[in-house]
């Protein structure tokens, strides 16, 4: 399980640009996205650095979070 923290999250708009982006990495993921909170929690085999590239390119600064 990648965790990913997302602090600019704040809306459903929000919720859905990083979803789109999360599923353009890899459309089988398993994704959570609390937005009240700005974490995402992604089911992927691909590594963590895709994840934080994808949601750089939809402006979302993320931070893979210390488990």
């Amino acid at each position: 399980m990648i965790r990913l923290d997302v602090p600019r999250m704040t809306s459903e708009k929000c919720r859905a640009a990083v979803m789109g982006a999360l599923m353009g990495v890899d459309p089988r993921a398993r994704c959570d996205i609390d937005v009240d909170n700005g974490h995402v929690a992604v089911d992927s085999k691909f590594p963590p650095s895709d994840f934080v590239e994808a949601l750089e390119e939809v402006g979302y600064t993320s931070f893979i979070a210390q488990v």
